[in-house]
C-alpha cells in the first residue's frame, strides 16, 4: 500500500466512526471478535460506497493473544505481536490527555482501506507508546481488552477523549460522531467542553453544557443484551484518573452517566440523537433494558467480498457480475447450474477438510455431513448443546456426521475456558463414533475456510443475549444454511426448510435447554440428515435460498445505507 498524506482525507466534512477494536485483516491485530470485524465490515463496505467517514480506535500493538491448548484443552493465551509500520503510516502530530496528573502523548498511524470501487478510508489508530511518556503510560496501548477496570478506563480516556482531539488536530470537520458501543462514550464529554456556551452569571450551571448541540452530532449503536457488558466505573476511579484541564466537571458527568456509577451505555444514551440495537429483536430488548431512550434497529451485515470463498467469487463473478458491490443481486442465484453450485461448495469443503485434517488427528473426510461451531467460547453461546447428549449424538450421526469447533475464551472467562475443556473431553469420549475437532486460535481467515466449508452453520445461544450474530451471515454468503436458535439476526433471516432451521421454539417463549436440544436432535436425524444424503437437489435449493434471501440483505452496503438515511443525515 503505498504512504498517504492525511491532506488528502480532510478536505470535506467526515463521519467519525469510533470503535475499540477495529478488524481489517489478520494481519493487523486491533481486534478480538465480532465487534471487531463487524467494525472492520462496516468501514469496508462505507469505503466501497464512498461513504464520507474517517475511523479512529486504538493500536494494541500486542493485540489480543493468541490462543493454545493443551492436550486437555485448558487455553493458554500468548502475546500476538506485530509490527504497525508494515501496514500503516505513522503521522507526526500528537496531542495530550491528563491522566492521573499526567500528559499523556497520544500519536496517530494513519491505516487507509482501499476499494475497488476507486474509495480510500482513513483509519486513525492510537498510540501510547512513545519515549515521552512514562512505561505505565506506554502500555495503555498494548493490550486489547487487557489489565484490569484502571486499565479500561485509561484505555476509554485515550479512544473518546484523544480520539476527538486527534481528528482537531490532525484537519477533520467531523458532521457526526459514530459510538459503536459505550467504550468511546467519553468522546461526549470532550464536545460538551468544546461547545460549552459563554455565559456570564448563570443561575444553573447546566445551562452552560450545550448538551442539545452534542446530542445532534452523535449516533449510538449498542451491542449487547447482557448486563455485564456495558461499562461501568466507579467515580472515586473516574476522578483518580481524570485530571485533564478541560475535563467536564464531575458533577455534570453524573448527570449524564448517571448517579452512582460512570455508566459508559447512559453516557452515549444521554447525549446521542440516534440510538439503535443490531437486529430488530435486540432493539426491543434494549427498550427494555433502557426505558425511556427511543432505540431504533439497525440489523447487522457482513462485508460481501470479504466472507466469500474464492470458489463462490468466481461462481459469482461468472453469473451474477457486480455482486460484490450490490449484494442484492443475489436474488438472482437461480441462475447459477445446480452443478456448478455444488461444486463450488465442495471445492470450499476439500479446503477446509484437507486443513481440519493437516492441523488436527480428526481424520475427516469430504463426503460426511459437516457442522460448523466457531464464535466465542462462552457460557451463553452454549458451545456443548450439540454434545449434551453424547450416546444420542452418536446414534444419530455416527458415520454420518463430523464437527468443526473453534473459538477463543476471554482470558477472565473462566466458564469459557472450561467450556472449551469440555468439548475437547466428549470430542475423545465420541472417538470413533462421532469425528470432532477444535482449531486452535481462531481468527480471520480461519474464521473464511470454516463459514464456507461446512455444510452446515450451527448457532445455540440461550435467549435473548445474541444481540445479532454474524457468523451466520457469513456462511449464508457461501451457500452454508443455518442451524440456529431463533435469536439476534436469525428471527429476521429463517425460514423453516428454505433458509435453514430453527432450534427450540419461537423467540417469545422462555428458555428452556432441554427442549432446545431434543429439537436439534430431532431435526438432524429427521430432517437435514435425510435432505442432505437423499435428496442433494433439495439440499442445493436450500442453499441457493440462504444466499438469494439471506446474503443479499445481511450484508454491511444495506446496513451502511441505512445507518446514512435513518442516522447519519437526520
Amino acid at each position: 500500500m503505498p504512504p498517504y498524506a492525511i491532506d488528502k482525507f480532510i478536505a470535506e466534512p467526515k463521519i467519525a466512526y469510533f470503535s475499540m477494536e477495529i478488524g481489517l485483516k489478520n494481519e493487523i491485530k486491533t481486534f478480538s471478535g465480532g465487534l471487531g470485524v463487524l467494525a472492520g465490515d462496516t468501514i469496508k463496505s462505507a469505503t466501497d460506497l464512498r461513504l464520507p467517514m474517517v475511523a479512529v480506535s486504538l493500536l494494541t500493538k500486542k493485540g489480543y493473544f493468541r490462543q493454545e491448548l493443551d492436550p486437555s484443552g485448558r487455553q493458554r493465551e500468548l502475546p500476538d505481536d506485530w509490527d504497525p509500520s508494515a501496514y500503516m503510516t505513522r503521522l507526526p502530530e500528537k496531542v495530550s490527555v491528563g491522566i492521573e496528573s499526567r500528559e499523556v502523548q497520544v500519536a496517530p498511524w494513519l491505516y487507509v482501506v482501499e476499494s475497488a470501487t476507486g474509495g480510500r478510508l482513513p483509519v486513525i489508530f492510537l498510540d501510547t507508546d512513545l519515549p515521552e511518556n512514562t512505561q505505565e503510560d506506554r502500555d495503555i496501548t498494548q493490550h486489547l481488552y487487557g489489565g484490569d477496570l484502571t486499565y479500561r478506563l485509561k484505555q476509554e480516556i485515550i479512544l473518546g477523549i484523544g480520539g476527538t482531539r486527534m481528528l482537531e488536530k490532525l484537519g477533520f470537520e467531523i458532521r457526526k460522531y459514530h459510538m459503536n458501543e459505550g467504550h468511546s462514550a467519553l468522546l461526549t464529554l470532550e464536545l460538551l467542553q468544546r461547545y460549552k456556551k459563554d455565559i456570564e452569571d448563570v443561575w444553573d450551571e447546566r445551562l452552560v453544557w450545550d448538551a442539545d448541540r452534542v446530542r445532534k452530532l452523535c449516533v449510538f449503536t449498542t451491542h449487547t443484551p447482557v448486563e455485564a457488558g456495558h461499562d461501568k466505573f466507579t467515580y472515586a476511579l473516574a476522578e483518580k484518573l481524570f485530571t485533564d484541564a478541560d475535563m467536564v466537571p464531575m458533577r455534570v458527568i453524573m448527570e449524564f452517566a448517571g448517579k452512582s456509577a460512570l455508566n459508559m451505555t447512559m453516557l452515549a444514551l444521554n447525549l446521542s440523537h440516534y440510538i439503535n440495537g443490531v437486529a430488530k429483536k435486540h432493539g426491543e430488548v434494549s427498550q427494555v433494558m433502557f426505558p425511556g431512550y427511543e432505540i431504533h434497529a439497525i440489523t447487522n451485515g457482513v462485508h460481501s467480498y470479504t466472507w466469500t470463498c474464492d470458489s463462490f467469487k468466481r461462481l459469482y463473478d461468472k453469473y451474477l457480475p457486480g455482486w460484490a458491490n450490490e449484494p442484492e443481486i443475489f436474488v438472482r442465484v437461480g441462475r447459477i447450474p445446480y452443478e456448478e453450485l455444488w461444486e463450488a461448495h465442495m471445492e470450499a469443503k476439500r479446503k477446509l477438510i484437507d486443513f481440519v485434517n493437516g492441523e488436527t488427528e480428526s481424520g475427516m473426510d469430504y463426503d460426511t455431513l459437516t457442522i460448523g461451531f466457531a464464535r466465542r467460547a462462552t457460557a451463553y453461546k452454549r458451545a456443548d448443546l450439540l454434545l449434551s447428549d453424547p450416546d444420542r449424538l452418536a446414534k444419530i450421526g455416527a458415520g454420518k456426521i463430523q464437527i468443526v469447533y473453534a473459538g477463543k475464551a476471554h482470558p477472565k472467562d473462566e466458564a469459557g475456558k472450561q467450556l472449551i475443556q469440555k468439548i475437547i473431553e466428549l470430542s475423545a469420549q465420541l472417538k470413533g463414533r462421532v469425528k470432532i475437532a477444535f482449531i486452535q486460535n481462531y481468527n480471520m481467515d480461519t474464521a473464511l475456510k470454516i463459514i464456507s466449508g461446512v455444510d452446515v452453520w450451527l448457532n445455540t445461544p440461550l435467549r435473548p443475549y445474541e444481540a445479532s450474530g454474524t457468523s451466520g451471515m457469513k456462511a449464508t454468503h457461501n451457500g452454508v444454511p443455518n442451524f440456529s436458535v431463533l435469536d439476534g439476526w436469525w428471527i429476521e433471516g429463517h425460514i423453516e426448510n428454505l433458509t435453514g432451521w430453527s432450534i427450540g421454539p419461537a423467540s417469545d417463549v422462555p428458555e428452556d435447554p432441554a427442549r432446545d436440544a431434543d429439537d436439534l436432535y430431532n431435526k438432524l436425524e429427521n430432517i437435514i440428515l435425510p435432505t442432505f444424503y437423499d435428496n442433494r437437489k433439495g439440499w442445493v435449493r436450500i442453499m441457493e435460498s440462504a444466499i438469494s434471501k439471506n446474503a443479499y440483505y445481511f450484508n454491511t452496503h444495506r446496513m451502511m445505507r441505512l445507518y446514512v438515511t435513518e442516522a447519519y443525515i437526520r
